[in-house]
């Protein structure tokens, strides 16, 4: 028998992404026994306020961790599913998520780009089988955890970037993810905007300096030069 969708809680940040959120929300939509947290983190219109129940609006200052953090405490359902506005859901995904959660604690998706292109069908590739290799999960993966198993590593680590990096090297010491071959989708609008090899590289480059030991706020700034 499958876990019920009654026993999850979706908990996603936004800002400033209300199209995409659209949507999402609109593929939840026939999966009503999920509870549905929108955490947004100051978007610079009032368009998240158009929220109607049954999903949930909280309002915080911006940072995912943070957002994260306060949808998770806004919720008491055994299970916490982390997507992001722009995560393409479907039918099949949501019943792979029910068949996973009689294997374990929690796990991720493997991903797949809105655009299909062999230069986007590698990067997913890569990404997939990276994670694969060394159970560090990202946030475009969809990740799932029960909330005891989050409780017990301290919750989503609070520091302003990496904290999908820092999750996963928190819970793989005590289990390994469980892997879905079904795919979840998401936007390639960033790659595309930002320029696809750039973006890469920035990435590498970003995860090479949190995994020799810089500070998650040093890295932020070099990703948020703004200050954002």
């Amino acid at each position: 028998m499958l876990n019920g969708l009654d026993q999850v809680s979706v908990v996603i940040p936004v800002l400033n992404d209300w199209s995409p959120l659209k949507a999402l929300l609109t593929a939840l939509t026939p999966f009503k026994e999920l509870e549905i947290v929108v955490v947004d983190g100051g978007s610079d219109d009032a368009s998240m306020d158009t929220l109607q129940p049954p999903v949930r609006l909280f309002k915080t200052e911006r940072g995912r961790a943070l957002q994260l953090r306060s949808g998770v405490e806004a919720t008491e359902r055994p299970w916490l599913w982390f997507l992001h506005a722009d995560s393409l859901v479907t039918g099949t995904v949501v019943e792979a998520l029910q068949h996973a959660l009689e294997k374990g604690k929690w796990g991720r998706f493997d991903v797949t780009f809105s655009q299909d292109s062999p230069w986007f069908r590698l990067i997913a590739s890569a990404m997939n089988e990276r994670s694969a290799l060394t159970s560090i999960c990202t946030g475009d993966q969809g990740i799932f955890v029960h909330r005891s198993l989050l409780e017990r590593i301290g919750g989503i680590p609070n520091q302003p970037l990496m904290e999908d990096i820092e999750l996963s090297k928190r819970l793989r010491r005590i289990s390994k993810p469980i892997r879905i071959r079904t795919s979840l989708g998401t936007s390639s609008r960033r790659w595309e905007n930002d320029g696809t090899l750039r973006t890469i590289l920035l990435m590498w480059e970003l995860r090479l300096r949190y995994f020799f030991g810089t500070s998650p706020e040093v890295v932020a700034a070099h990703y948020y030069p703004d200050g954002r």
